[in-house]
């Protein structure tokens, strides 16, 4: 085989009957992720109440874990059960696309979230002609292609490096990590992925902490009523930004800062934060905190019975 042409992922070497014990985590985990995410876009489509900005953006979020997920888990799933750990360039640099497309697309989507409750709240009489179904199709349809065409720039830039190597220390394919392997100039690259990091992630970061800065200001010249109102909605949001913030934060500095030493368990851990925790976490904090969403999951699994 060509050196470059397939892909060791050196991580699943050695573990012995482990890998059963975490064969078995892995499988609850998705088959959970699967089931939570799919009771969410089924409540929101079947009830026609709940079309609107805010939960079809929820519904969004949910179709968007599917993806990034799918792309994960089964790999994962395989690699723990078989001997050989093998992964041709041409699957690893697409696997590398969709987990990173969503990242990419999770940040935005949570960034038109926020501009939604933003709108909500400061022009609420104004909300209904700014928030139109066209508008809000026309935002996601921007917002999740652009970070698509970004990553598969990546990943065509990736494809067409010489590799020196071909020992991947990582649970799942890494762009950056293909990228350290190579001997070729990977100048542009660099460049590139900085430049996605600071548009897909960065700013859509700071435009939320701006917007909720803003709401902040708003709800306290407000009533109590409204303040009470106001945080009801944006409470769930804010607790799903900071664990993404988190986790996006935690696989950025491992990646890309070398001189950072953690066991290698933990290093793991907090690499996968970000595929793990939030697709598991955002069905959960929507369905249990959101009474009409409550509502129809229960009619689906009593209905399901």
């Amino acid at each position: 085989m060509e050196n470059g042409t397939y892909f060791y992922m050196m991580l699943f070497e050695n573990i012995g009957c482990i890998r059963y014990a975490f064969f078995g985590l892995g499988f609850i985990l998705y088959c959970a992720i699967v089931c939570f995410n799919a009771l969410i876009i089924l409540a929101i489509f079947l009830e026609r109440t709940l079309h609107q900005p805010m939960y079809i953006l929820i519904s969004c979020l949910s179709v968007n874990s599917l993806f990034g997920t799918a792309a994960f888990f089964p790999r994962l799933l395989t690699d723990l059960m078989s001997d050989t750990h093998l992964l041709s360039r041409a699957a690893c640099i697409l696997q590398a696309f969709v987990i990173f497309s969503y990242a990419s697309n999770e940040s935005i989507i949570l960034m038109l979230m926020a501009f939604d409750r933003y709108v909500a709240i400061s022009k609420p009489l104004q909300y209904n002609n700014i928030m139109t179904p066209r508008i809000l199709s026309v935002l996601i349809s921007i917002c999740c292609i652009y970070p698509m065409i970004c990553i598969g720039i990546v990943g065509i830039l990736s494809a067409r490096l010489t590799m020196c190597g071909n020992k991947l220390w990582k649970v799942y394919c890494h762009n950056f990590e293909i990228v350290k392997l190579s001997c070729a100039n990977t100048i542009v690259n660099n460049v590139f992925g900085v430049f996605i990091l600071t548009t897909t992630v960065i700013m859509p970061l700071s435009f939320i902490l701006y917007s909720y800065v803003k709401i902040i200001i708003i709800c306290r010249k407000s009533s109590l009523d409204f303040r009470r109102k106001a945080y009801q909605t944006c409470i769930p949001h804010i607790v799903i930004l900071l664990n993404f913030s988190v986790a996006i934060f935690c696989e950025v500095t491992l990646s890309r800062i070398a001189t950072l030493e953690l066991p290698i368990g933990l290093s793991v851990i907090l690499s996968l934060e970000f595929l793990i925790v939030p697709p598991i976490l955002d069905p959960l904090v929507y369905g249990f905190n959101f009474p009409k969403i409550r509502k129809k999951i229960i009619w689906i699994i009593k209905a399901c019975k």
